[in-house]
Order: structure tokens, then C-alpha cells, then sequence
């Protein structure tokens, strides 16, 4: 029999500055796809669990990570998002100009000072990898190869025949819950017949299936008809590769605190093949469905009355899984 954690580790702000540390700094996030970068001084920007990260594609044309944080007294590069800079990086408080290689190109009208040197001021840099084309950073600098993270991932998109199209839509989702409550929740399909009426209707939930291979853990199940191809992939820590008939959708489950999550959805179809308006009618169905569930349950666990559960050996092995590898981040 495997407990569940404490219901305190879903409510208290000082678990998720472990958090920040232990799970995200430590591991390899997702920013988005380097098609989103093309070009010369365009970027990609993202806040990761309070980690506000920027790519920039360089004059050499190499996408470069850093914090997007002016070394002068800490104001913003650019805007979240996507764009372009131009030639060169400009903080928007005091006007800092930096190299698209993050060297402080010009610390405009700051005056002589003693000791200062802008070849000790550039920007502070994050490392990058990119693996079929996904931008993934790491804070922290010590995580492992990406390439064996994602191993199983590959596999299994060669596996079905999983291919990427064109960057075509990115949409976001506020949720009133601690990020693990809402990655638990996608970790087993325990809960579809009672929250998910159509998908249900649409899938086999007798032949759903939850196995782990490395640091993923792929869903699996037969289906009849709909947009849904029956595959879902999740990636440790927070990022899921959702397959449909028509493409493929990328969701990143974001910690904006303790208390609040972000789902940030990128879709990779080929809008002059794909029916856009069912994938996206079927996705905002699943999303405000599981929305409603995981803030009740939420709170729920921030009414004190629940403290620790049992999981489904059946159905929650992703769940304990999940579980363990957040136990052990956080010590």
C-alpha cells in the first residue's frame, strides 16, 4: 500500500522554494520551438517557476539561454513571450544595451566609476539544448544530457509515427491549485468517467493504460472516434506531449507560486490539413473540466481536514511514481 504525500506539501510556500530549486532549476524546462526563433534578434521568454528565462537567436545563428535580468539593477530584457530585439538586448528600466552573445555592449550614460568593468557585467547565461527542435533550458547548469531525459520520448514518437508540424497557436490557462495537484491529476485515468463524460465516450477506459520508462510516462488507450489518438505522453517534471489525429499539442504546466498554475499550450498542425476547431473545442472541454476538478480538490486540501491519502495500484502507479521522484527532489 503507498500513502499519498501530505496534504502540507500542496499549500506551503516555503515546499515550493524547494521546489524552485530541487524540481525546476535542477531539471530541464521547456521554452518553446526554435521555429519560434528564426531569425536573427528574434527571442522566446518565459517565467519559470519565478525564473524569468529569455533564448535569443544570435548574428552566428545559435540560440543562446540567459536570465532575463539586467545586470545593472535587475529590470526586464524583453516581454514574455515571443518577438524580436533587433540587433541587440535592451533593458527596459535604465536602457543597458547587450550583444545578442550577452556582453554588455553599452551601460548608456552611467558616468565614470571607479572598478567597473562591462566585461564583468554581461548578462548571466543559462544553459540551452535543443532536441527536435524544443527549447529546453536548465538553471541550474548541473542536470544531465538532455538527450537521455527524452530517449524514451524519441522512441515512442518513432514508435507511432508521431511527426511535428508548423508552430501554429499558443494558449494559456490559469488554475487555482498547486502545480503537483494538477500534474496528478493528468498522471492517471482513474478520474474520466466521472469528470470527463465525453472523452469517455470517445476512449476504451477499461483498456487505459499508465506505463513509466525513464523519466516519462506514457498514457495509453483504444479509441473509437474523435480528435483524440489515445496518446499522451508526460515528461518529468512538468511537460506533456498530447498526440491527435490532426498534429500535436505540447503543454507545459507552469508553477506560477504555491498556490497557482499556468498551463501554456503550443499546437504543431498544419492548419491547411487539421480541423483547428475541433482540437481546440475538445482541448478547452478537457482543460475546464480537470480546471474545476483540481481547484476543488485543492481546496479541500487547504481546509486541513485531509492529510494523506492511498493510491490505486491499478491506476495511480504514475501518481506514486510522480510522488517518489518529487520526495526525493525536495530531500
Amino acid at each position: 500500500m503507498q500513502l499519498t504525500l501530505p496534504a502540507t506539501l500542496y499549500r506551503d510556500p516555503a515546499v515550493f522554494q524547494c521546489e524552485r530549486q530541487g524540481v525546476f532549476a535542477a531539471g530541464w524546462q521547456f521554452l518553446g520551438h526554435e521555429s519560434e526563433a528564426a531569425a536573427e534578434g528574434d527571442y522566446l521568454a518565459g517565467d519559470i517557476a519565478g525564473w524569468p528565462m529569455l533564448a535569443v537567436r544570435g548574428r552566428d545563428s545559435v540560440l543562446r539561454g540567459f536570465h532575463n535580468v539586467c545586470r545593472h539593477r535587475a529590470g526586464p530584457l524583453v516581454e514574455a513571450g515571443r518577438g524580436s530585439c533587433g540587433g541587440e538586448l535592451t533593458c527596459r528600466y535604465h536602457g543597458w544595451r547587450y550583444a545578442l552573445d550577452g556582453r554588455l555592449r553599452s551601460a548608456v550614460d552611467f558616468g565614470g566609476a571607479e572598478g567597473f568593468d562591462p566585461r564583468d557585467f554581461g548578462l548571466h547565461p543559462v544553459r540551452l539544448a535543443v532536441w527536435r527542435g524544443f527549447v529546453f533550458v536548465n538553471i541550474d547548469g548541473q542536470a544531465g544530457p538532455l538527450e537521455d531525459l527524452v530517449a524514451p520520448l524519441g522512441r515512442l514518437m518513432d514508435e507511432r509515427g508521431v511527426t511535428v508540424g508548423p508552430a501554429t497557436l499558443r494558449r494559456s490557462h490559469d488554475l487555482a491549485c498547486n502545480w503537483k495537484t494538477y500534474v496528478e491529476n493528468y498522471l492517471e485515468g482513474y478520474h474520466i468517467d466521472v469528470v470527463h463524460p465525453g472523452l469517455a465516450a470517445e476512449v476504451d477506459t477499461a483498456s487505459y493504460k499508465v506505463r513509466m520508462d525513464g523519466a516519462v510516462a506514457v498514457h495509453e488507450v483504444a479509441t473509437s472516434s474523435g480528435v483524440n489518438d489515445g496518446l499522451w505522453a508526460w515528461l518529468w517534471p512538468n511537460l506533456a506531449f498530447n498526440v491527435y489525429r490532426y498534429g500535436l499539442m505540447v503543454e507545459h504546466m507552469q508553477p506560477v507560486g504555491h498556490d497557482r498554475t499556468r498551463l501554456d499550450y503550443l499546437y504543431f498542425y498544419d492548419p491547411e490539413t487539421a480541423d483547428m476547431d475541433a482540437v481546440l473545442a475538445a482541448s478547452d472541454t478537457l482543460t475546464l473540466e480537470d480546471k474545476v476538478i483540481c481547484e476543488a480538490v485543492q481546496k479541500n486540501l487547504d481546509a486541513g481536514v485531509y492529510d494523506q491519502g492511498v493510491l490505486s495500484p491499478r491506476h495511480e502507479a504514475g501518481v506514486g511514481w510522480f510522488q517518489n521522484r518529487v520526495a526525493a527532489a525536495i530531500g
